[in-house]
């Protein structure tokens, strides 16, 4: 920088430490699993590229399939875990300043997603339940496109009395000082 340019101006930045669980989210959440998959793969289940759709019956077994078939990613998604992951990426410590409910199956994906929310520092507190399994939601990737399904599945079936209601999660909500629940 050459002499008499004008510098940037730092901004000042006196703010607290923010503490655990000081943003709540709640929502859907969805185990996202994401792979490169072939033109078959998207006719057989009746996948357009670039777009996105709920599952239906025909889409009950494409996310076995592509588990099975295809080298697959994990992430914890669905809309408000997603940005409740990203303002918990932004803020990077302290670790689960973040804090996400919401509903799972009591099944292997269910246990893939909390690992993912835990890598991501969130401190996800889901309501496992039998009656249906982990909501997923497949991104079916070709080339420059993707074509994401949806399988909400146990994302909505939260029930409040058995989970938010308890003396120990009603305390979580209480301590937030940030909110974020999505409504459709």
């Amino acid at each position: 920088m050459a002499a008499g340019e004008p510098r940037a101006k730092k901004p000042k930045r006196e703010h607290e430490r923010l503490s655990e669980n000081v943003l709540f989210g709640m929502g859907n959440p969805l185990l996202d699993i994401c792979a490169v998959v072939d033109k078959d793969f998207l006719d057989k289940y009746g996948l357009k590229p670039n777009d996105q759709i709920l599952a239906e019956d025909k889409h009950k077994e494409l996310f076995e399939e592509l588990v099975k078939k295809f080298k697959v990613e994990y992430h914890a998604g669905g809309s408000t875990q997603n940005s409740v992951k990203v303002a918990q990426w932004m803020i990077q410590s302290p670790y689960k300043a973040a804090t996400f409910f919401g509903c799972i199956g009591k099944d292997k994906f269910g246990e893939i997603l909390k690992k993912k929310a835990e890598e991501a520092h969130v401190d996800a507190h889901y309501y496992e339940q039998n009656e249906e399994p982990t909501g997923t939601c497949a991104a079916c990737i070709t080339s420059d496109n993707r074509s994401l399904v949806a399988n909400l599945a146990a994302a909505n079936c939260y029930k409040k009395e058995k989970h938010l209601d308890l003396d120990k999660n009603w305390k979580m909500v209480e301590k937030a000082k940030v909110y974020y629940i999505a409504q459709y």
